[in-house]
């Protein structure tokens, strides 16, 4: 199923992989010093690039990652299971009210003072409440501040009137790195947000966004 789910993402980006052209009348506080291209880590940013739509053009010819199969989703939940590996990501609702909003006009541009992914300019529905990870019998802890700023998500896509799972795990090839995988298409400019684990322990996310749904 998720090796589905990463054609139909690969068809996506090669047929309209594009900065948004649209004319935007307020300003874009999203940062892309975390976007694939910019990686130094040379060796993940290879295997981000077999299943990323931002890397696709230097995922050519590569073999897929393995991956960890989906046990359960709905709109507010995805979790995966396999190979002693589990993973569950949960939503929660967003209250306006916890937070500090900067507008420009009608449009919101910073939530908590910081640029934010998922429906940029428009104040967010929901959160990612959680991400709890387990390999073996260690608990990887993946710290709020690497969710935070990700809202709206989704766990499911409709093609051809079928509902499917959307987002993956994959492990590299020498089993050392777990890579979490959630894609939110928009019809504005999608985003795409990749945390990656380094012998079971978070090491960094990686976001990109701005291409078209």
């Amino acid at each position: 199923m998720l090796r589905t789910v990463f054609s139909l993402s690969v068809l996506l980006a090669t047929q309209c992989f594009a900065l948004n052209a649209q004319a935007q009348d307020y300003p874009d506080f999203r940062s892309k010093r975390e976007a694939v291209e910019k990686m130094q880590e040379k060796e993940i940013q290879s295997d981000l690039s077999t299943f990323t739509m931002a890397g696709v053009d230097l995922g050519v010819g590569k073999d897929p990652l393995p991956s960890i199969p989906v046990a359960s989703y709905d709109a507010s939940h995805i979790s995966f299971a396999g190979n002693s590996i589990n993973v569950n990501i949960t939503t929660g609702k967003f209250d306006p009210s916890k937070h500090k909003l900067n507008f420009v006009e009608k449009y919101l541009v910073k939530i908590d003072n910081k640029g934010y992914y998922g429906n940029y300019g428009n104040v967010p529905k929901n959160t990612i409440a959680t991400v709890t990870v387990t390999v073996g019998k260690d608990t990887i802890v993946i710290p709020p501040a690497a969710y935070a700023d990700i809202y709206n998500p989704e766990f499911t896509y409709s093609h051809s009137g079928v509902v499917s799972a959307s987002g993956g795990v994959y492990q590299s090839a020498d089993k050392k790195k777990l890579y979490i995988y959630l894609l939110k298409r928009e019809a504005g400019g999608s985003y795409e947000v990749t945390w990656v684990i380094q012998d079971n322990k978070y090491l960094r996310r990686v976001v990109d966004f701005g291409f078209l749904q």
